[in-house]
């Protein structure tokens, strides 16, 4: 069974979320993004946590599956931010994805978060249809009224209102 827990530091869930990251992005979607390009992942309780952010990770039998993370960009922005999930947690039986989604969705609500940012690479047809289907919508950057660190690879942009 999947438990998603917000995420505490130790040496080996951190190595698995490094792993897990470099699965989806590079091995599998081949976008050539280095750890180097996303050190947020190095710093979550200092860059997510402790501004009023939170970063979880999916769990089944301790074992890293999935993440998902949260970062204001003020009190009324936040961008949903490193999505990633094993293929064997994707869809039917888990749709491990949607979990994670709603958890974040429910802390932003919570901390009165009132419109939700993100973006992901132009290749990722199947984390777009993933997206529109959780109800966000595609528009363009310069659309967006504000700006966050990200590895750009042509990038696209979707935003929720809640």
């Amino acid at each position: 069974m999947v438990n998603i827990q917000p995420y505490q530091f130790t040496p080996s869930h951190l190595a698995q979320l490094v792993d897990l990251i470099n699965y989806c992005q590079n091995i599998e979607a081949g976008l050539g993004i280095k750890m180097a390009e996303q050190s947020d992942i190095f710093e979550i309780e200092t860059h997510y946590q402790q501004h009023g952010g939170q970063f979880w990770l999916a769990f089944d039998q301790n074992q890293v599956v999935g993440c998902i993370g949260l970062l204001p960009l003020n009190d009324e922005v936040a961008v949903l931010k490193k999505l990633f999930t094993m293929p064997e947690y994707r869809g039917d039986p888990h749709r491990l994805g949607r979990h994670l989604v709603d958890e974040f969705m429910n802390y932003a609500k919570a901390h009165r978060f009132s419109l939700v940012v993100l973006d992901n690479p132009e290749g990722e047809q199947r984390s777009h249809y993933f997206y529109e289907k959780q109800g966000f919508q595609q528009v363009n950057r310069d659309q967006l009224k504000f700006q966050w660190s990200f590895p750009d690879r042509d990038s696209r942009f979707y935003m929720k209102k809640i």
